[in-house]
């Protein structure tokens, strides 16, 4: 991978294997406790229906 380490997407410390993409598992659990609350969020485009569809 080029000698980059990857890191900790919750506080940037290098990834450790066995909290894989995580450094610990206080980390892990932050993301997990994010997912569980809603916080992220994956942005739908509401599509308008045709006028002239089963018309």
């Amino acid at each position: 991978m080029g000698g980059m380490s990857a890191r900790c997407p919750q506080c940037g410390k290098p990834m450790v294997e066995a909290y894989k993409p995580f450094c610990s598992k206080r980390c892990a659990d932050v993301d997990l406790a994010r997912w569980l609350r809603g916080d992220y969020k994956i942005p739908v485009v509401e599509e308008e229906p045709d006028d002239d569809e089963d018309q």
